[in-house]
């Protein structure tokens, strides 16, 4: 049986066909490195009794595996087939085709950032965004931060830091990742005073909290949660015409935020972004990832007076965007000029207003194909629910259709599921009453999902 004479050497491995085949793949660092870790562990197999041969036969190929892994990304492209429209851990929403293009083109030239090109001098980068805001929600001025925890958090510093900040005990809600309302108003500066109960506030309850040291009410739609039953609160319209009487900034923090009114499409009806400026809030802030359909970003829009306070925030910087955000921001927010098309060119609208009768029709072309694919469990088309996500609408569902998979064994969906995420291309559904799910919702072509599931 042959033993350590039969592995060849670091150099023989470099100087060969395979070696530099692989170091045109992955660079000479790497393939060293990794070679001498198999050479190491094929010595101590072979030091346990293993054949120097068999051992210096395996090497090429679990070189190559070893390779390939280190190189592959978890950040890769997958299939979203939990139902969640808009899902956190997934990335939320996916870009437009203009705006991927015009993301691609900041990333691959230098451009007019900050840089006028009518008078050569020093521009503002949020001015490529300020006019579609102002234009597309009625607002005076607008400024555009990360994210729209960001924008609260500049807001709430830049008016209540050092001073009182009114919020509704029915409006200090959680967001995901456990960061909570509280907290990020103690970051803040701000010293909160809760007003109300959990589930009814009145007005005078604002009214009897303002003092000198107030600086801003603060209202938060509360579009992650719902309060049913004996419940009140002050509608923004009345509240605005308290802090006005008052002196003081209203925030209206609006959180998923859409542009245009959802009950077009059959959605439930959420608060715009513009009825919340023209309801008479001194500040609005949303997200640019969630209904709008773009990038993680956080606006802010009202009072020019005030936006531009915030903009001398020094925290701006800290927050601000770069360039290839800016650039999808931008093509994003363009499509909402045109909205008799917008489903059809925004990803996010147009998986959430798909009808149902569409997918299951999908869902029945794909049965079989997939069943093919996996043998050993059943596969039939089935109706389900979908759900916005993001914290938006969570109590509301939107009929969808999908496939159920079922297989031996009461592990058979956790198993399925594993291996599911385990592809190439990974495919991530839900599990419910003992099957896989693969809502078809938020798939666009069925070689997707047969693709991802063939061998390759």
């Amino acid at each position: 049986m042959a033993g350590f004479r039969a592995l060849p050497s670091v150099d023989q491995v470099l100087l060969s066909d395979m070696g530099r085949s692989l170091i045109d793949s992955h660079g000479r660092t790497a393939v060293t490195a990794a070679l001498r870790a198999r050479l190491n562990a094929a010595r101590a197999a072979i030091r346990d009794g293993a054949d120097g041969d068999v051992e210096a036969a395996r090497l090429p190929h679990l070189l190559a595996a070893d390779l390939a892994a280190a190189a592959q990304t978890p950040l890769r492209p997958m299939l979203n087939l939990t139902g969640t429209v808009l899902h956190t851990n997934l990335g939320r929403a996916i870009l437009a085709d203009e705006a991927i293009r015009a993301a691609s083109n900041a990333m691959a030239a230098p451009l007019a950032l900050e840089f006028d090109l009518e008078t050569g001098g020093r521009g503002q980068r949020d001015d490529h965004l300020r006019g579609l805001l102002c234009e597309l929600t009625g607002a005076e001025d607008a400024t555009v931060v990360n994210n729209n925890a960001a924008a609260v958090l500049i807001a709430l510093n830049t008016f209540g830091q050092g001073r009182q900040a009114i919020v509704s005990r029915g409006e200090l809600i959680e967001i995901g990742g456990a960061f909570r309302m509280p907290d990020i108003m103690a970051r803040a500066g701000a010293h909160l005073v809760e007003v109300g109960t959990t589930n009814r506030t009145h007005p005078r309850d604002y009214q009897d909290a303002i003092t000198a040291d107030t600086g801003l009410i603060l209202k938060v739609h509360t579009s992650n949660y719902r309060i049913e039953g004996f419940t009140a609160e002050v509608p923004a319209p009345q509240l605005a015409q308290i802090a006005q009487k008052a002196g003081v900034v209203l925030l209206n923090d609006l959180g998923a935020g859409s542009l245009v009114d959802l009950a077009a499409w059959g959605l439930r009806r959420e608060p715009t972004v513009a009825e919340a400026v023209a309801e008479g809030a001194d500040l609005v802030t949303f997200s640019g990832d969630k209904l709008l359909g773009g990038p993680q970003a956080g606006f802010v829009v009202g009072r020019r007076d005030l936006i531009a306070r915030i903009n001398k925030n020094p925290l701006k910087r800290a927050l601000r965007l770069d360039k290839i955000r800016i650039a999808a921001l931008e093509a994003t927010l363009r499509l909402y000029r045109d909205p008799d098309r917008l489903a059809e060119r925004l990803p996010t609208l147009r998986y959430l207003s798909r009808p149902q009768s569409d997918i299951a029709v999908q869902a029945a072309r794909l049965a079989p194909p997939v069943a093919a694919l996996l043998p050993d469990h059943a596969v039939a088309p089935t109706d389900c629910a979908s759900q916005i996500g993001s914290g938006s609408l969570p109590t509301d569902t939107i009929p969808s259709a999908g496939l159920r998979i079922t297989g031996a064994g009461s592990d058979a969906p956790d198993r399925l599921a594993a291996r599911l995420r385990a592809l190439p291309r990974p495919i991530v559904g839900r599990i419910r009453d003992g099957a896989m799910i693969l809502d078809l919702r938020c798939l666009d072509r069925d070689e997707d999902l047969l693709e991802a599931l063939s061998p390759s």
